[in-house]
Parts: C-alpha cells; sequence; structure tokens
C-alpha cells in the first residue's frame, strides 16, 4: 500500500531527522551512511517509532 505522497514529504527519520521514502512496505531513511533505519508500514501506517525500526548495521 503506498504512502500518501505529501506526508512522505513532511515525515523524517526519528532517529536523525533525515528524510524518509517508501520501498515497498517500509519507510525507509535515506541517509544510509549514518542511519539507514526502515520502519514498517502497517495496514497502511507508517510506524515511525524507532524502537519497531530494523536497524541494516545489525
Amino acid at each position: 500500500m503506498s504512502i500518501d505522497r505529501e506526508l512522505l514529504e513532511i515525515l523524517a527519520c526519528p532517529a536523525c531527522k533525515a528524510p524518509v521514502v517508501q520501498e515497498e512496505d517500509w519507510i525507509v531513511c535515506t541517509a544510509t551512511d549514518d542511519c539507514g533505519k526502515r520502519y514498517p508500514v502497517r495496514d497502511g501506517i507508517p510506524i515511525m517509532l524507532i524502537d519497531e525500526a530494523v536497524d541494516p548495521k545489525k
């Protein structure tokens, strides 16, 4: 399910405040060098909680 483009424009990664993009069922931080966390989208709702994020460095 696609997140509204206007919502994506105002969302930011809660961990590092970088812009985010949607990749399938994930909201992905664009700061891949520093952060790159992936936040799940459940039932069309982005779950932008650091505790719910998947850290690509782990």
